[in-house]
Formats: structure tokens, C-alpha cells, sequence
């Protein structure tokens, strides 16, 4: 990756970047100290970063204006280390990303499977599973899984749920792309997930359902088009015909969709907006999450969308399984530790606002539940639960 992203011309006189300085100097850092600070942090967001006397180069070359800073990994570290939007350290001139190119999105997939708990605890006996940081107060088991697009992780919760956590650095230059993108992973991910999980319990398992969270670190819209492009995609099969078949018109027709929504706006009904102004933007749909770190330093850490989720899809794919037993005509059968006093603490602890969270927090827990139908769903699973073992 080269630390040039934009030369300056020859014939224009330098113009440094004041607010970059007077940012790294109110740190009291040094051009060496505030490039370990961008190394440190492109590690912990899983980023390639250049090495430390590169990113020093960078800094140099930024600063003083010999470089304009177009790359979009030079500005999240910038934001991320100065806590400060892109607007604020480059303003209207020199934008996170050129319009016309493609936006950067880390694609979160949860991909859910229901094995049974006899099987869960097998794999924790075999140790094919080993504990790990409970998710809303709820006891997990993981693993590494190898993925070709992508890091993944397999959860496996005592109750018999596991969840494939699949994350792909994705960029593509519209929506429409990701519609379509969408569409075909989802079929091959569901197919390979069934696949990886009958083999790991030597028994037929079957994936039931994706699941998508898009963590927008790189927007190229203006910001008159950012939030209806945000909406579309945390609902982007709206862009797409009901026919499941794929073909070459389907994303030229996404396209025209796409280009006419970005004029009209769009408003999904069941879509709840959960971003805090001049911090985020996010918004939770029955499809999926979406969310633009605006000032990183303040808004949501990624992990904390992940961690909501996984809690949130482990706990309704259970809800699903006792659900279809009933649909089946039969009596639900869990094991007594899982019944509906379980439930009704895990509706506790998922819904009711815990004494240290914060305002953000309790609206993206909220707006993803509310979106998910959990709430109702456990409900309803408490309810069978309580009456089945009442008879």
C-alpha cells in the first residue's frame, strides 16, 4: 500500500493540514508516537496497516500537505486516533472516499443452525468446543472455522443453538452490487454452514437462516444520498424482484431501483433508526443491521453490534425450534435447565436496560430486538413452555 494517496501538484504551493497537527500536538504526541497509535488501532479493527515508518512517512507527507489523504484507511485511523469525523480533519474538499468508487463495509453474517443440546454438549465433551466470554450473560463454547471469503467463527450454546459468525471485508460502488452479492452468498453460505455442522456432529444438520450486519467504515454517498443509501441497504433485497433466479438483467434492473429510491427516499415501515446525531448513523430492519461509525471514538465499538447479535440469534433460533415443534403438533421437548424459567431470565437480561449502559447501547439493543420480533417470540415460547409443564 503506498502512504501517497494524493500528491499535491507541482505547481500548487503545499497547504498543510492544520487541524491534523494541532490534533496529534494536543495528544502531546510525536509524528513516531501517533503513528504507533494508527498501527495499534488498524490491529485491533483487524486492518492491514503499512509499517511503522511508513505510517510516520504518511503522517509527514499528510500533514504538511504534501500528500492529500484519500485513502480510506488513512482516514479511519485519523478519526479512530483523533476522535474526530472525517469532515472535521479534511473537510468538503478531500472526502473519505471519491464519489464513484467503492464504499468499504466489513459484512458480519450469522448464520444459525439448531443441533440439540445432547450434540452441543457432545462437542464440549470432545473438546471441539471450548469456552469462551458468556454474550448477555449467556454461557457460549467456540472455534475457528476456515472460510475461503473470510475470518469465521463457530458458537455453540448449551441450550443446542450454533451460530456461524462470518466476516467479509466487502466494496463495491452501489447498493445494488450488495443486493445481488447478498442473494447468492446467502444460498452458498447455508449450504456450507449445513455441511461443516453435519460433519462436525457426524449427524444431518440443516442451517436455517442468514443473517446480515453491515459496519459501513468507508460511505462514498453526499450527504443528502448517505441515509436513504443506509436505509436501502439494511433492507437492500428491496432492489431485487421477488423471483429468487438471478440473471444478467438483475443488476442493471437493482441499479435503476437503486438510482430512482436515491432521488424518491425510502422509508421501510418496520425500520428503526438507533444513530445519536454527529456520532453515528445505524438502522435495524427484519433483513438486517447497518451502521457508519461517524466519530469512532464515540459512537458504538463493532463488537458490541456483534455481541448483541450473536445473543439475539441464539436466543431466537431456540424460540424458532420449540415454536416448530408446536407447529408439528407435538409437545415442545427441551431439557429442564432450558425451560421457561431460562426464557423468562434471558428476556430479563435482553430487554430490561442494565445500570452501566449507555444511551447508545440501549438503542441498538433495542431497535435489534424490537426488529427481530424476539421479544414476542420469547413470550410465546415462555408461555408453551410454562404450559406443557404444568400438565
Amino acid at each position: 500500500m503506498s502512504d501517497v494517496t494524493g500528491q499535491a501538484g507541482s505547481g500548487r504551493r503545499r497547504a498543510p493540514n492544520h487541524v491534523l497537527i494541532s490534533k496529534r500536538e494536543a495528544l502531546g504526541w510525536s509524528r513516531r508516537r501517533a503513528a504507533r497509535e494508527l498501527q495499534r488501532l488498524g490491529a485491533a479493527r483487524g486492518l492491514g496497516v503499512p509499517e511503522l515508518e511508513a505510517l510516520e512517512k504518511a503522517l509527514y507527507r499528510h500533514e504538511s500537505g504534501i500528500a492529500l489523504c484519500r485513502d480510506p484507511l488513512y482516514v479511519e485511523l485519523y478519526c479512530a486516533a483523533y476522535d474526530a469525523t472525517a469532515h472535521e480533519l479534511f473537510g468538503d474538499v478531500v472526502p473519505a472516499t471519491e464519489a464513484g468508487e467503492r464504499y468499504g463495509v466489513r459484512s458480519h453474517k450469522f448464520i444459525a443452525v439448531y443441533i440439540g443440546a445432547d450434540r452441543a454438549a457432545e462437542l464440549g465433551a470432545r473438546e471441539l468446543v471450548t469456552p469462551t466470554s458468556p454474550h448477555h450473560g449467556l454461557d457460549c463454547m467456540t472455534r475457528e472455522v476456515a472460510h475461503d471469503e473470510g475470518l469465521c467463527r463457530l458458537y455453540v450454546w448449551p441450550f443446542g443453538v450454533a451460530i456461524f459468525h462470518l466476516v467479509e471485508e466487502i466494496a463495491f460502488p452501489n447498493v445494488a452490487h450488495l443486493a445481488v452479492w447478498r442473494r447468492r452468498t446467502y444460498i452458498e453460505n447455508l449450504e456450507w454452514a449445513s455441511r461443516y455442522m453435519s460433519d462436525l456432529v457426524c449427524a444431518d444438520a440443516e442451517a436455517s437462516y442468514v443473517l446480515s450486519l453491515y459496519w459501513v467504515h468507508s460511505p462514498i454517498w453526499p450527504p443528502h444520498e448517505l441515509d436513504t443509501a443506509l436505509r436501502i441497504m439494511c433492507f437492500p433485497k428491496t432492489l431485487l424482484a421477488r423471483d429468487p433466479e438471478m440473471s444478467d438483467a438483475t443488476l442493471a434492473h437493482a441499479e435503476l431501483v437503486e438510482r430512482s429510491l436515491l432521488v424518491e427516499g425510502f422509508d421501510y415501515p418496520e425500520m428503526i433508526a438507533f444513530g445519536v446525531k454527529g456520532i453515528s448513523l445505524g438502522y435495524a430492519s427484519w433483513s438486517g443491521v447497518v451502521y457508519v461509525p461517524v466519530a469512532p471514538q464515540r459512537s458504538l465499538a463493532e463488537s458490541e453490534l456483534v455481541s448483541t447479535e450473536l445473543a439475539t440469534q441464539a436466543i431466537w433460533a431456540y424460540c424458532a425450534h420449540i415454536n416448530e415443534q408446536v407447529e408439528q403438533g407435538r409437545d415442545p421437548s427441551v431439557p429442564a435447565e432450558y425451560g421457561w424459567r431460562f426464557l423468562r431470565g434471558v428476556r430479563s437480561r435482553l430487554t430490561n436496560p442494565r445500570p452501566q449502559e449507555t444511551d447508545q447501547h440501549r438503542f441498538m439493543r433495542s431497535a435489534i430486538l424490537d426488529t427481530s420480533g424476539l421479544p414476542g417470540h420469547l413470550t410465546q415460547a415462555i408461555d408453551i413452555l410454562r404450559e406443557t409443564s404444568e400438565r
